[in-house]
């Protein structure tokens, strides 16, 4: 993990792909990780070699490969299709023409393949509270897509011990959307990232 803060670079010509990605990451990394992005991999060089990650999709990758090459354990291809024959086969691909439910799953697989080992972005800061043994059943089943009156039937609790849970549980990570309760769930081995 980086001393100071954590930053994470997309390269990508696409504004609407850009704009996209940034707000799910935002959604799902944790407060004070630094998304920066960039039109083109020169804007990239300029900024020096301080990212976690990159976020690069495969027409901004190819022309500057060997820059990519020297970071493939931080490096992640964006494209546009599943075909597995069309991607890179040292890189992680993400197909980021899919719904943000498969794109946050293909991030979760991602990650769950261990990803860079070494500097992976934590997804909740030293000083947190632990959640009890209730509150991660309340965010397991949050993390496959039940509502709050289907935990409480699944968990015989009240939907208001539900809510209750769910207060307790953001104020405790200090996360709020699903997609980042889905992503620190799965990151830390509370669901399997094929049930979400």
């Amino acid at each position: 993990m980086m001393d100071g803060s954590q930053a994470v670079a997309i390269v990508c010509a696409n504004s609407l792909t850009t704009l996209g990605l940034r707000e799910l990451l935002h959604n799902v990394l944790p407060p004070g990780v630094e998304i920066v992005t960039f039109s083109n991999v020169a804007q990239l060089r300029e900024q020096g070699d301080r990212f976690v990650h990159y976020f690069v999709d495969i027409s901004s990758l190819l022309p500057d490969k060997a820059f990519f090459q020297e970071r493939n354990r931080k490096t992640i291809v964006l494209t546009t299709t599943p075909d597995h024959e069309a991607q890179l086969p040292e890189f992680p691909c993400l197909c980021v023409a899919v719904s943000e439910n498969q794109l946050l799953r293909a991030l979760l697989m991602i990650q769950q393949r261990g990803h860079n080992h070494r500097n992976n972005i934590s997804m909740v800061g030293k000083n947190k509270k632990r959640l009890t043994p209730r509150e991660v059943e309340v965010l397991s089943l949050v993390a496959q897509g039940l509502i709050n009156k289907e935990i409480a039937d699944r968990l015989h609790i009240s939907l208001a011990t539900v809510i209750t849970h769910r207060k307790n549980i953001v104020e405790k990570l200090g996360v709020r959307s699903v997609p980042a309760l889905t992503m620190y769930a799965v990151i830390n081995g509370y669901v399997d990232v094929h049930k979400i």
